[in-house]
């Protein structure tokens, strides 16, 4: 059996998914074609196996995995909307504290006046003003 040959049962065995030496779910390739035959890498060479090589790169070129975009890819046309609404949700958070912080002032401003008014009204003297007879009505 010459090496050619064993190479073609190896390129075989990962076409129909049943490979020996790798792992089920392996990808066709030269290296991986080499490594089921149970040799090095480098000893399937263009020089000395030229068309099954050939047949190799395009049995892979053909049952390529579809390549799926990542989730940074999808999302790139997106990318200046969603750094506006970055900006205006930094905005957003800005006028939020602001107003917050307006609110607390005027909580402890009317607490202050609150404490005035009671300190006020405790002061206040009573009224020194007597009433003599109450007024009656005709």
């Amino acid at each position: 059996m010459s090496a050619e040959d064993n190479f073609r049962r190896a390129f075989e065995r990962l076409k129909a998914g049943e490979p020996i030496t790798i792992s089920k779910n392996s990808l066709v390739s030269q290296n991986n074609v080499a490594r089921e035959a149970g040799c090095d890498p480098s000893a399937l060479k263009k020089s000395r196996h030229p068309a099954l090589i050939s047949e190799i790169q395009e049995w892979a070129k053909q049952h390529a995995p579809v390549k799926v975009s990542s989730e940074r890819a999808r999302s790139k046309p997106r990318r200046p909307e969603h750094r506006n609404l970055r900006i205006e949700f930094e905005m957003l958070k800005m006028e939020r504290d602001s107003a917050l912080s307006r609110l607390v002032e005027a909580d402890a401003k009317i607490f202050d006046l609150t404490i005035e008014n009671k300190r006020l009204h405790a002061q206040r003297k009573a009224p020194n003003v007597t009433v003599l007879r109450e007024r009656r009505d005709t």
